[in-house]
């Protein structure tokens, strides 16, 4: 199958592997930390054994990447309410089980609160034209990837006079995460695996203005084995050669613009503002809202929801594996009373989230 078979060549891995030890050797005396910010990145280096692949030196390790795991217990609360105030909640199937400080939407569900899964939020402007008595409320989370076709529905229901249809946002932006993990001292971190899907939509070129302040290479690249392999053979002829710049190996999707038409969409609807991030806390400018011309879309404003600071967990360590301090592993829950079907944290429950990807592939 073209594009899958070619990079999936077990002839180019080993080669590809045997120039990544050739490099790495050429480094010496320095443990090179690689951070993928991609929770399909995540999956993949763990489903295809990369870690096993590499020298000792390398070591991946898993950032911000998965938009479910990264959504503030606090706006899973406010969604909670918002159900249990009577509304529709529409939501993707992976919020379902995301814990809020107390409790889930899975949990106010089956309590008979109305939750309806979608596959798409065009399914949400369906319900809303189907009970107008209702008003339908969209979770809308995720990263520059799926903001678009969320805030898509807005004009469809402007055109339509759908007027009991609202986003509950909570949207989240890749560069100003990435500004503020190379900006922790308590993180050191040498190159950045940039995430595929989200740069298809921003653009190669989003990463320029980080790197040339941050100096840390960044290497664009896709999911399959190889297409991983060549992202961290790329990063370290960068790290060899004391140079850093954007290097795009995913030219087959991402341009250096980006998807120009979704950009126009969400400068169009939408403006910046800043965003709490589980366990990272507030990254200013690292979130999107609604424009106030759009506020009857707006579930914060239409409803007047009132989001809580963050309630810290003395157990669940997802925020310290968010931001790559430790690995799943080290969280005294992991593998014990936080498994995919009984989850504590996000990371456990998203089937992108790191816990997850190490339950399924990196357990003993």
């Amino acid at each position: 199958m073209k594009y899958i078979d070619e990079f999936r060549n077990p002839d180019a891995a080993a080669t590809l592997v045997s120039q990544i030890k050739n490099i790495s050797s050429e480094i010496s005396g320095k443990k090179i930390r690689i951070m993928e910010v991609c929770g399909s990145h995540t999956m993949a280096i763990g489903r295809y054994g990369i870690r096993q692949l590499l020298t000792e030196n390398i070591e991946l390790i898993s950032g911000p990447g998965c938009p479910v795991c990264v959504t503030a217990p606090s706006y899973i609360d406010a969604a909670i309410k918002l159900a249990k105030a009577g509304h529709l909640i529409c939501t993707f199937g992976d919020m379902l089980n995301v814990p809020g400080s107390e409790s889930s939407l899975a949990a106010v569900r089956s309590e008979g609160g109305h939750i309806e899964l979608c596959y798409s939020p065009l399914n949400a402007l369906e319900f809303a034209e189907k009970m107008p008595e209702k008003e339908v409320i969209f979770l809308g989370t995720g990263f520059e990837t799926t903001i678009a076709p969320v805030i898509s529905i807005v004009d469809i229901a402007i055109k339509k006079n759908i007027r009991n249809l609202s986003i509950f946002i909570a949207f989240k932006l890749i560069p100003p995460a990435l500004y503020a993990l190379a900006s922790d001292p308590e993180i050191e971190i040498d190159a950045f695996l940039c995430p595929a899907h989200v740069s298809a939509i921003i653009g190669a070129d989003a990463y320029i203005p980080f790197v040339k302040k941050h100096h840390i290479p960044c290497v664009i690249a896709g999911f399959e084995p190889l297409d991983i392999l060549f992202g961290i053979e790329g990063i370290l002829r960068q790290i060899s050669e004391k140079k850093a710049f954007v290097e795009n190996q995913y030219d087959r999707i991402v341009s250096a613009g980006g998807n120009l038409k979704a950009q126009m969409l969400m400068e169009r609807l939408l403006e910046k503002t800043d965003a709490e991030w589980r366990g990272m806390g507030t990254i200013p400018g690292s979130g999107m809202k609604l424009k106030d011309e759009f506020k009857n879309y707006d579930a914060q404003k239409k409803f007047s929801v009132r989001i809580e600071a963050e309630k810290k967990s003395s157990a669940c360590l997802c925020g310290e594996v968010l931001k790559g301090k430790i690995k799943p592993p080290d969280c005294p829950l992991f593998a014990k009373s936080c498994t995919p079907s009984n989850p504590v944290g996000p990371c456990m429950v998203s089937s992108e989230g790191t816990c997850s990807a190490w339950y399924k592939y990196s357990r003993p």
